[in-house]
């Protein structure tokens, strides 16, 4: 498994214009999401099956959408900022 955090600041309106951006289908070798305020915008809180899986979700299906929706005049994002690994023991999830 593969987990991290990564603070991004965005406001949740922005976060819900990512999300239906990229549909409802759940990608695939995600296990779980969470998406939580912070002060000075988001926390994303997510755990894989592998990291290649997350990393190719990201290459494929986000940095296209951020690069339509986000992006300034010359085409290029801003540094995307850093991912916290985390050392996933457990996932217990509900239905």
């Amino acid at each position: 498994m593969y987990g991290f955090t990564q603070d991004l600041p965005i406001s949740p309106e922005i976060y819900a214009r990512i999300r239906e951006g990229l549909g409802a289908e759940t990608p695939e070798g995600l296990i779980v999401h969470v998406v939580t305020r912070r002060d000075d915008g988001l926390r994303y809180t997510d755990v894989w099956e592998s990291r290649e899986l997350c990393d190719r979700f990201l290459e494929e299906r986000v940095h296209p959408l951020l690069e339509r929706a986000l992006a300034p005049e010359s085409g290029q994002l801003p540094p995307e900022p850093p991912r916290c690994d985390v050392d996933v023991v457990d996932v217990w999830r509900g239905r």
